[in-house]
């Protein structure tokens, strides 16, 4: 096994100081969600990045509102959500998951939903993105302001019909910018910044209501690369005074990781989640030099199949991960959300994953697995 420095122990570089304004002990901020009666004594931390497939009668709910033919309003939906939350929370609970989510039931779109929620924005109908593809792309017509909350109603039902914990995913800024046409602000980098200010307020509820696992989703990061420094701004806003038991993850998928690595290890974020299983594991050595030195929350299925990997193939996937962190830096994940499969595929994938971690922890502890990557010397 390799002697890997503790998160904030020195190795030479600035970057492997624990991110502000989290605390040296960042492993021990993961700790807090192995489960009391967790089997072995290595802890492989399994979530999902958060959309899910949706039950076809909840899309059905929302066309029933649309439809002045049926006596289905409003408060119809909002049950409608609820039942569908519960229902996706449990079935999260039934893959094993150590941390769970609601799969966005109540989400239409990353940008959308909190573009509707932004005072500020407007939409003017959809545009074409690709092929036969649509977005309803949000407009920036004026200051964007926090006028009600996101997502604190979402996590508090969440988490009182949950018996695990639960982690929020929440759009970032730059990709609520980047993603929107701007028809006020000077330029995409003043929104960004607003919106990051706004970011903070809601993760500051979030974290008044009880949530400790929060996933900041920048998906326009690693298209846009150029921009990290724009980035890596808004995160030092989103984090101002979040206390240093929240865990902060960062996802980010799509594109090339060597134009914004070892950049990003600036980021004050615990982890990063990275799509690395759809282009069969090609950019891991990108992670290897510098040495990485936050965690890893590694994609080791892929959201863009609709076919239920092998067990003895997800845990293959799970051992990329440990040439880039030791097993106590690794969480275990699908590549990225997964509402686009069909629900049973979904759930074989998330169902497959954990049985492989549990199977690997074991096999960690019985020391049949020699993690057996080194990493890179400091400099002097």
């Amino acid at each position: 096994m390799s002697d890997w420095p503790e998160v904030g122990e020195g190795s030479g570089d600035a970057r492997s100081s624990a991110p502000t304004p989290a605390p040296d002990g960042g492993v021990d901020v993961r700790e807090q969600f192995r489960p009391d009666d967790h089997p072995t004594d290595h802890f492989l931390l399994t979530t999902v990045v958060g959309s899910y497939p949706k039950p076809k009668w909840l899309n059905r709910s929302q066309d029933l509102v649309d439809d002045e033919e049926y006596d289905f309003d409003e408060e119809h939906l909002h049950e409608a959500h609820d039942d569908a939350a519960r229902l996706i929370t449990n079935e999260h609970e039934r893959a094993g998951l150590d941390v769970v989510c609601d799969g966005e039931m109540r989400r239409n779109e990353m940008v959308e939903y909190f573009a509707h929620r932004i005072d500020g924005y407007e939409f003017n109908g959809p545009v074409k993105v690709w092929g036969h593809n649509y977005f309803d792309k949000p407009s920036v017509v004026d200051e964007v302001t926090y006028g009600e909350q996101w997502l604190v109603e979402e996590f508090e039902f969440t988490s009182g019909v949950a018996s695990r914990p639960v982690k929020v995913p929440i759009t970032g800024p730059y990709t609520l910018a980047n993603w929107s046409f701007n028809e006020h602000y000077d330029d995409e980098e003043e929104l960004a910044y607003e919106l990051a200010d706004l970011v903070n307020e809601e993760i500051e509820a979030l974290v008044d209501a009880g949530a400790r696992y929060i996933q900041i989703d920048e998906p326009a990061l690693a298209t846009t690369p150029d921009d990290h420094a724009i980035v890596g701004e808004c995160l030092e806003r989103i984090v101002d005074d979040v206390p240093a038991d929240v865990r902060l993850g960062l996802h980010v998928c799509y594109g090339d990781y060597s134009r914004i690595y070892p950049e990003i290890l600036d980021f004050p974020v615990h982890e990063f989640d990275l799509e690395l299983a759809n282009g069969d594991y090609e950019q891991v050595p990108v992670f290897q030099d510098p040495e990485f030195t936050k965690d890893l929350a590694l994609g080791v299925v892929d959201a863009h199949t609709a076919e239920v990997e092998p067990v003895e193939v997800i845990k293959e996937n799970i051992k990329k991960g440990f040439e880039i962190v030791p097993p106590e830096r690794l969480t275990i994940s699908p590549d990225c959300g997964l509402k686009l499969l069909p629900r049973e595929i979904a759930y074989g994938k998330m169902e497959n994953m954990v049985q492989a971690a549990r199977e690997v922890e074991a096999e960690l502890d019985s020391g049949e697995i020699d993690v057996g990557f080194a990493a890179p010397p400091a400099d002097d």
